[in-house]
């Protein structure tokens, strides 16, 4: 499970650097322009892709190394604890593609998917884990 979790990580972070190079980049011809519907570059110049300043791609970089380390210690727990607020607000986000911005990123439908299969998969873990801590207490 912990290789598996920290590929995902990887995913998460390739998909969030791309997210970045395309926030930096000038306007223009973007590879991920795709159609109408699919265009990182719109996604990624929004007001909503800074949140203080801070590019989001820059808090998912961060998020998904954090998240890397902790699957290397097998700190199933606490991943989860970061896992669920992190797909909360990429639920959110991918809300605002949908229903304000009415384009999509695609590295950020890739990190949707990721951030949610990483919480998929850490859920029966970590319930796992609890029930056999406290049957080992009993």
């Amino acid at each position: 499970m912990k290789y598996v979790l920290i590929v995902l990580a990887v995913i998460g972070i390739a998909a969030s650097s791309l997210a970045l190079r395309e926030h930096y980049r000038t306007y223009g011809e973007a590879p991920c322009d795709i159609n109408d519907r699919w265009d990182c570059g719109i996604v990624n110049h929004s007001p909503y892709a800074v949140i203080h300043g801070v590019p989001v791609a820059v808090i998912g970089i961060a998020g998904y190394l954090l998240l890397g380390v902790l699957a290397l210690k097998r700190a199933y727990r606490m991943m989860l604890a970061l896992a669920l607020p992190g797909l909360a607000f990429a639920l959110y986000l991918a809300r605002i593609e949908a229903h304000v911005l009415g384009v999509w990123c695609v590295y950020c439908v890739i990190s949707l998917g990721t951030i949610s299969l990483l919480t998929l998969l850490l859920l029966p873990t970590v319930v796992r884990q609890l029930f056999q801590d406290s049957s080992a207490e009993a």
